[in-house]
Formats: structure tokens, C-alpha cells, sequence
């Protein structure tokens, strides 16, 4: 019985492989541009000086005019890179590259504690500096208090938690609440 099995399960893995490749090999394509960018850049294409210029002129103002109602939004990797860090701690469906690609995904933070409180179960919620909100998750007990000024270092656990480290000390599992 293993044997006929093992004859089955073969085939199977191998065409279910060939169905998630498409799927993966999607996921990995950069964003379609806005149709407002594409639209610029096919004014490259006019052989005529003077209605290159015009296609310029036109899809500069209509760009620009997206841009004021705020129907399109410019960014720089910078940027992109310091709201991955603010949004680190959030669980979000993949956004196809919005924020940078896979590469460039955050997976620890160092930061700064803000302020302390502890709940009726002796469980942790810290402030960091930029605002965001930790809950610890554990029963793990700190030989000290966490304190507001202390480092704190951050980094992906499994199940979408997370390991925190209070400078260099034992860790405790937390969640981000806000």
C-alpha cells in the first residue's frame, strides 16, 4: 500500500508545484504603473518635436492635477523604507510592491520605550518613541521593570508575534496594538 501511494503523491506534488508557479511568478512583478505615468512616458515615442513637446506639456498638467486631488501619490525608496518601519508590527496583504519589494522587508527594529503599564496580569504595554503600541502576549517575567528611555529591539517571531529585548535582556513575545 506505501508503494502505491508514494506512486500517486509524486504526480500530485509535481502539478501542484506547476499551479503555485505561475502564482509566485506573479507576485513577484513590480506594480502596473499609474495610467497617468504611462501616458507621459508614451509622449517619448512622437517622432515630431512640437507634438512631443505638447504630449509633455498635456500629461505634465494632468499629472499634476492627479497629484493636487490627490488621485496619485509620488514616494522616494526613503520614504517608502520609513513607512515600512512605522507599519512594522502590522500583519497587511502583500501591496505588490507600494512600499518597496520583499527585499526590503523590515524584519527587526531598534527603538526607544515611551512609557510603561503593566495590567492586572502582570503583562507589558509599551509606548515606543514613534508611538506605536506593544502588548506583550507571554507570561514571561522580567527580572526589572522596562522603563521609559530604555532600548528596546524588536524582531519577527512565528504565528504574527514578535520577540522583544529590553537592552540585551531576556525576551518576551509581544503584539503590535497600534
Amino acid at each position: 500500500m506505501p508503494q502505491q501511494i508514494s506512486r500517486f503523491a509524486a504526480p500530485l506534488v509535481l502539478v501542484s508545484m506547476l499551479i503555485a508557479a505561475p502564482a509566485t511568478a506573479k507576485d513577484k512583478e513590480p506594480p502596473a504603473r499609474p495610467a497617468q505615468i504611462q501616458e507621459l512616458y508614451a509622449c517619448r515615442d512622437i517622432a515630431d518635436p512640437t507634438a512631443r513637446l505638447a504630449c509633455f506639456d498635456r500629461e505634465v498638467g494632468e499629472l499634476s492635477q492627479a497629484d493636487q486631488a490627490r488621485e496619485i501619490v509620488f514616494t522616494d525608496k526613503e520614504t517608502a523604507k520609513k513607512t515600512r518601519r512605522g507599519l512594522f508590527g502590522f500583519s497587511f496583504p502583500k501591496l505588490g510592491g507600494i512600499f518597496g519589494g520583499d527585499d526590503d522587508e523590515i524584519k527587526e527594529i531598534d527603538t526607544v520605550i515611551r512609557s510603561v503599564s503593566v495590567d492586572r496580569s502582570g503583562k507589558y504595554t509599551l509606548v515606543m518613541e514613534d508611538d506605536a503600541v506593544w502588548t506583550q502576549i507571554d507570561t514571561t517575567a522580567l527580572p526589572r521593570q522596562p522603563k521609559p528611555g530604555q532600548k528596546i529591539h524588536i524582531k519577527t517571531a512565528t504565528m504574527g508575534s514578535y520577540f522583544a529585548t529590553i537592552e540585551g535582556g531576556r525576551a518576551i513575545r509581544l503584539k503590535r496594538d497600534r
